[in-house]
Parts: C-alpha cells; structure tokens; sequence
C-alpha cells in the first residue's frame, strides 16, 4: 500500500479487510503519520474516479468496493504478483509479473522513475517483501525480490525492525490450534506425491493462521500441505506446497479459492468442513502430476511365453525366474505380439491334471489390458485392481517394453507410505492400515463433562494395567452423526474382564461379569452402566450358528462388527486420547451415507444382520449399499434365516419395532420379503401400513401428555403386526419367535378381549363416563394404545383419550375410614358404596368432598 501511493500521493489508502495482524499492529501504532489512510465507510463512492488495486485481482477480495467495478467512468489499474484466474478483474492498467511479492514490482517502478523514498518507507516496504516470501525461503522466491531488497537496503531500510517483526510470538491460543494441525494430519498418496490434509474447528477466528500453517510445514519437513479450518461460522483452506506437482492455486481454484503454484487461500460459506474435506480429495487426484510413470516402474525386458509352448515347459520357465506370470505372444521378431498371459495357479493346475503336454494357449486368459511407458500410477493401479490381473505389460507401438507385477505395485505403494522417522517400529505388532485423525477437541465439543471424564480415567487405568482402551462401536457412530448416545462400549486389547474389576474398584461401582464371552457391565453407583469387552474376533462353524469367540486385535475385533459405519473405535490412552481409528472406511460410509457389511459371508454368518441393517438404514436415513443388497437378497433366497434360533428372530423384530418410526422399516422387510421369516401370514397391506401410522401418532399424542409413564412400545406395534391373524395363527407365531407366556396371553387373550370392547363400543355409543371407566380399567397400557390406534371411528377414539387424560385418574376423595366414622358397618357393602361413588364422580356429579359425604348418606338410606 505505501509503495502504490508513492505512485499516486493524491490517492486514499483503504484497507477493504483485516490484515495480518503483526503488519496492521505496525501500521497503525508506529507508522500511521505516512498513510494518506481512510475508513471505507467514510468514502464516497460516487465520487471515485480511480481504483488502484495492489495484490489482488479478485473482487472477493476488496469488499465492498467490488459494487463500483462495473462503472463505465471508473479507471482500474492493477498491480499484482498473483498467476491469473479465470474470474480476474479487468483494468484500464494492469503490471503483472510472477514475482515473490507486489511489493517487488512496485520497488521497480519506483527505481525506475527515481523517486525518493525515507528509511522508514524502505523498512516497511522490505518488511512486504520478507513477509510475502517468507524472508526468501518460499519457492515462489525470485532473483527481482532479492534485487527490490537490496535497492530498499540502499534506501535505509532496517532490517532489526524486520527480523523483529517477523520473529513474531506464538499465543498459548495458537499453540494448541497448531498442536491440532499436527495431530489430526493425514498423510494421502497420491499419483506418487505425499499430500497432507489436516481440519480443525475453533469457535473463533485465530489470528495468524496462515503463519500456522508455514510453521507446520517447517516443523513436519512436508512437501504439501491443506488445512481446513472451521472458524465461528466460516470455512477457511489455506495451502502450501513447496513441490511443482502440486499446484496449490490451481486446485484451490474450483473450491472458489486461489493464489499462487506454491500459496494459495480459499473461503468457503455455506458446506461442512466434511463436504470440503471430501471435494478437495477429489480435486487433488485430478490435478496432481505423478511422479511415477510406468517407464520408471517397470521390469524390463518382460518374460515371456511362445503360446505353443506345452505347459510343462512353461512351468520350468516360471520357476527358472521365480516369477509368478508369463506374458503369452505369438510369432517371431518383428511379428511378435502378444495375446494373453498365463499364471503359476493355472499352470500348477494343469500339471495335476496331468495336462502338461498341452499348448499355453489352451488355458491362457486372453483377457489382458496394458498401459503405455508414459502411464501415471493411478492408470497402473486401476488396471491392475479393476482387471484383476498379476502382470501388467508395458506396450508402445506394439512392442512389449516391460511389465509391472502386482507385487511390484504393493511395494511401489508401501514404500511411498513410508516416512521419515525418528522411531523404531514395533515388529511384533501388529501392522496397521487404519486412517486415523486426532478429534479430541470434536468430543469436548460434542460429549458431556462427566463423560469425558470417564473416559479419560478408563485411558488412565487402562495403561496403568498395560492394556490398551478404546471406546467403540455405536457410541462412535452416533458422535459423527451428532446423535444423543451415552452407551460406552469400551474394547480392551488384552483381558477386558481383569480391566473392569480394577477399574470397578477405582470408581466404586460394582461389575456382572461374562467369562465365556469375556465381557463386563460395570455399574456406578447412580446406575450408570459401561459395558467392556476384551477385543475378540468370531467365527462362525455353519451359517446361522452363534458366534465362537477367542481373544484377538482391535483390528479383528472391529472386523467382527455387522457393517462399517459401526466399525470406528477412538484411542483412550492418555498419550493419544482422542485418535479416531478407521479401519474399513467408516467415515466414507457415514458422509455418503450408505450401510455396508465387511465382507461377503456377512449374513451367511449371521442372518439377523439382515434385519439390523434394514434397522441401521431406516433410523439413520441411510441407504443398504448395492452389493450388501445384493447380499440380502441372496441371504433370503438361499433361506438362512430357517436356521435362526425364534429368540434371535424376536430380537431384532423387537428392536426394530423399538424405533421412532417403525413403519418404513416394515415396508422394507416386506421389500426383501423377510415377513414371513416371523410368519407366512403377515404380508404388507394398505390397512397395515395405515394401521402402523396410525399407532405411531397415538404414541406421540401419549408420550408428550405422559412423559413419565413407562410402557412396552413395541407391544403395541406388535399387536398392530398380528392384528389380522386369527388365535392358531398368533399362537404359531408365539412358539416361532418364541415369546415368553406373559407375551402369549397379551397377544391372545387380551388382545382379543380388546377388539370385542371396540366392536362393543361401536355399538353402544354414546357411553356414560362411568361406563367407559369400567369398559377400559381392566386393560393394561398397551391394550388401551392399541385399541385407540386401532379403531377408525373418531366417535370411539374420542371417549378413549378421554378416558387417558381424565377419567383413569379419578379416585373417590372418601374411603373406608369415612365411611366406619358415619356408624357404617364394614363389610362387602363398603366396595359397593365406594364403587357408587366413584360412578357418581366419573358422571361429574360430585365435585367435593362434602358432596361425596352427601352422596354417601343419601345412597345408604
């Protein structure tokens, strides 16, 4: 800004918003007295005649004075450092050159016209310049801003006030959002280039950022660096890389950001830090160059095979290199090509069935895709996983050039995930390929004081035993998706059961331990319960059967777990307290919202996954994934679930008729055509579905009146499920899910007791209040629900929410003891009397306690 104005003395200085803080602290306490400075709300807009622009070319940049670009008198010139974008600002001058600072261009122009400028203004001119390089040491640097330093040297310029000012301090604020930076890194690999992303959330701006994130890269030695950062109620990336690859103001560019090939800064309104984080990913594999082409990557000159070759001969060919795969071609010399390849498998298999002698070509896959030398890494490995294939040829102008194996690609691809390290790695434990990110702050944010606290003292007790802690599972689920959840699964690697007693004694709670499973409930004394496992894996001997368990990893441990959005697990230690571990892309699944099993067999193991999923799905507004569907569609065509135990059928039904909203998940059960696993006879129906709606609305109209009433919720439902079939039927039902006797008679007896009431009081409208009080006192809760969602006729629905929000309540104010005290002789009378009374009370005929001593009187003579 100094250096523009020494080129238009007569013009105002406007900052259009916040500085860097260190250089606005030197401006306005030392410097102020050489600014021609003005607030942008005292400017006139009408009266501009010319708008000088320094350092940007961009009007998101300039604030309001972006609202007078379009003005057909308004004179722009521009001078910026800045590569050009696509939304630049055009002006009537514009002096562009990709210098390390503008500070450099403007120096230039002021040598050149010989115009003098004070030591002061030759400091605060070369503190632009160290600033806008990082005193020489960004790769954006050139030989013209050592030059413009040198020319302001000449002018006096001090460098102590410089270096003091560059040397600036770091705020305990600051400190701790730097200490997340590092911590929640994650390292990518992509095309062959180490790329680190790293988020953060702060409730307010911090200063300085930009500044963090140089620092960040000096102390990590990174070639490339983005940070997200949630600051208050805005997204901010910032973005630096010191390699050619990676062109930071390029890829900045569509997130609506830009700057520089090696600095670049975008502000984004309006997406989650997830949604950047995800479309920045995306960005960065279509933009950064790779390092490694196949040329580089290859084995060369390839093995190849005649493909009239006997399998024999070949066999020795794959063992005299010890290769595991022969490129298979035909013809000599110039007309050789190729035309499949063959593998040590087939090959082995051959020979067993004593096939030697036969031709290669007879069992050759000729199926065989091939890249060019100038291949990227992620065309290599994309043909190689997509296709299958061990062995991928190199080829130009038909000529095979070389070839990269499937091994050479796994060790291409560990070797660039291996750092530089200053720690030895633990060779007996177990390898880890788990993404993992710091989200300490993200749970102080999200959990409750004693909750945190919890789980740091299990951290704690955890390590003081030598075992390792981890909090697992739904819990870690619903934390993401910003749902309520205090139920703490804790996995232990190494005796979960030993933990809990030691842990129990710490806290004062008591445990209900589980030593076939090597589980424990601990139980604090206000009732507060932490279930703890020791980390195990299942298996399973024949599908459908309960699960064997034996002690493992918490790698194994989660891979046990129905789907992969309840696979993440978070350190509890309390040296990396916070550390989300995720295995099995958990996080993917969650943003996009999908439910995916692990493996295949999932619910050959296990068909009750079926149902969870279809659970999982519905709560969550998720949707099952298209090979997991695929799965249950097979998993119900091969009928698994005819092996399921009732008891686990009755389960999961349970569970999923525990849901706010169950009616969606049994239409899905019907789309599956899992009903008739409970029973042939339920099918989904208009009348069911109204029916299930119909409950759900009457549930809610009681729970918000009754809030402290307790009832069994999937009761009711249930009783809408079976409300067609007949007694045999119910029974069969009963004895396949294998309920309880106390359920039986609910669902039987009572039930149809109920829908003779309905059919009754259809019949007999309008009731007196007393005749209503004695048709539905006798039935429990859940009957008197079922029965007001049941029913179609607003005329009985309506005398049966009278009968909850009024008359079940009513009680005689009168009792025995009046009664003994008017001379009455106790005896069966006394129930009669009282029972008249309270008919007359229902009636509203007696509003006091005098009135049911009247009463009493008078009914007696």
């Amino acid at each position: 800004m100094l250096a523009a104005q020494k080129l238009y003395p007569d013009a105002l200085v406007v900052f259009p918003g916040s500085q860097e803080k260190n250089l606005r602290n030197f401006f306005i306490k030392s410097m102020v007295y050489l600014f021609n400075m003005a607030e942008i709300k005292d400017i006139d807009f009408s009266d501009l005649k010319r708008l000088v622009l320094v350092d940007t070319r961009q009007a998101s940049r300039i604030g309001k004075l972006a609202s007078v670009l379009e003005r057909p008198d308004l004179e722009i010139h521009i001078y910026d450092h800045h590569p050009p974008a696509a939304n630049d600002i055009s002006g009537h001058l514009e002096v562009h050159q990709l210098t390390g600072a503008t500070v450099t261009i403007l120096a230039e122009i002021i040598m050149e016209k010989g115009i003098e400028i004070s030591p002061d203004e030759a400091t605060i001119m070369c503190l632009g310049i160290y600033e806008d390089t990082g005193s020489f040491t960004f790769p954006s640097t050139t030989e013209k801003d050592f030059n413009a330093a040198a020319f302001l040297l000449s002018r006096g310029a001090n460098l102590n006030v410089v270096s003091n000012l560059i040397s600036r301090e770091i705020s305990p604020e600051q400190i701790g959002l730097l200490n997340d930076m590092i911590q929640a890194a994650i390292r990518y690999n992509i095309n062959g280039v180490e790329v680190v992303i790293t988020t953060v959330t702060t409730d307010n701006y911090v200063s300085d950022f930009a500044f963090l994130v140089h620092k960040m890269v000096k102390m990590e030695n990174l070639d490339a660096i983005f940070t997200i950062a949630r600051m208050g109620d805005k997204m901010y990336i910032v973005a630096r890389s010191r390699i050619p690859e990676v062109d930071v103001g390029a890829i900045l560019t569509p997130l609506g950001g830009g700057g520089h090939t090696f600095a670049a800064a975008a502000t984004i309104k309006g997406k989650t830090l997830v949604q950047i984080e995800h479309e920045l990913t995306e960005i960065l594999y279509k933009k950064i160059r790779s390092r490694s082409r196949a040329k580089d990557l290859m084995s060369s000159p390839a093995i190849t095979v005649d493909a009239d070759v006997p399998c024999k001969e070949a066999a020795e060919l794959l063992t005299r290199y010890n290769i595991n795969a022969l490129l298979v071609t035909e013809g000599q010399n110039k007309d050789k090509k190729m035309i499949g390849y063959i593998t040590r498998q087939i090959i082995g298999k051959a020979l067993y069935h004593l096939l030697g002698h036969l031709p290669v070509r007879e069992y050759m896959n000729s199926e065989l895709a091939f890249v060019k030398p100038a291949a990227e890494l992620h065309e290599i490995q994309e043909k190689i996983i997509e296709n299958k294939q061990r062995v991928l040829p190199v080829i130009d102008n038909n000529v095979i050039k070389g070839v990269i194996t499937r091994t050479d690609l796994l060790n291409i691809l560990v070797r660039q995930k291996q750092h530089k390290s200053q720690e030895y790695p633990d060779l007996l434990k177990e390898p880890s390929h788990a993404r993992t990110r710091d989200i300490a702050r993200f749970m102080k944010e999200r959990l409750s004081r004693r909750i945190i606290d919890i789980l740091k003292s299990i951290g704690r007790k955890a390590q003081e035993n030598g075992f390792d802690a981890y909090i697992v599972g739904g819990f870690v689920r619903d934390l993401f998706l910003y749902r309520t959840n205090e139920d703490l699964d804790i996995v232990i690697e190494g005796d979960g059961i030993a933990f809990a007693q030691e842990y129990a004694k710490t806290v004062k709670a008591r445990i209900h331990a589980y030593e076939k499973f090597g589980t424990a409930v601990i139980i604090f004394p206000d009732g507060f319960k932490i279930d703890v496992a020791s980390a195990r894996i299942e298996y399973y001997k024949f599908p459908a059967a309960l699960p064997t368990v034996e002690m493992s990893s918490i790698k194994l441990d989660l891979f046990r777990r129905d789907f992969t959005v309840n696979t993440l697990a978070i350190q509890l230690d309390p040296d990396k307290f916070g550390t989300l571990i995720d295995f099995f892309q958990a996080q993917k699944d969650l943003k996009e919202k999908t439910i995916r099993v692990l493996h295949n067999l999932s619910f050959v193991e296990d068909p009750t996954r079926v149902f969870r999923a279809i659970r999982f799905e519905q709560r969550f507004g998720f949707a099952i994934g298209k090979l997991t569907s695929g799965l249950i569609v097979n998993a119900v065509k091969m009928d698994f679930f005819k092996r399921l135990s009732g008891r686990r059928v009755f389960s999961e039904l349970r569970q999923i008729l525990e849901e706010e909203n169950p009616t969606s998940a049994i239409i899905r059960l019907h789309e599956y055509d899992l009903l008739h696993v409970i029973h042939p006879s339920i099918t989904l129906t208009k009348e069911l579905v109204a029916l299930f709606n119909s409950v759900k609305k009457v549930l809610s109209w009681h729970d918000l009146l009754f809030l402290e009433e307790s009832y069994m919720k999937w009761t009711v439902y249930f009783l809408a499920l079976i409300r067609h079939c007949d007694k045999e039927t119910i029974h069969e039902i009963c004895r396949r899910i294998e309920l309880a006797p106390r359920y039986i008679d609910i669902f039987i007896n009572e039930r149809f007791e109920a829908d003779r009431c309905l059919y009754w009081m259809e019949r007999h409208l309008p009731l007196s209040n007393s005749t209503l009080y004695h048709q539905l006192t006798g039935f429990r809760i859940e009957l008197a629900l079922y029965m007001m969602a049941a029913t179609k006729s607003e005329k009985v629905k309506k005398p049966i929410s009278n009968y909850f929000t009024r008359l079940r309540h009513i009680q005689p104010l009168v009792t025995g003891k009046d009664l003994i005290k008017m001379g009455l002789e106790p005896g069966p009378n006394f129930k009669e009397i009282l029972q008249a009374v309270l008919d007359a009370k229902l009636n509203g005929q007696l509003k006091t306690r005098n009135d049911e001593l009247g009463f009493v009187k008078n009914y007696v003579q």
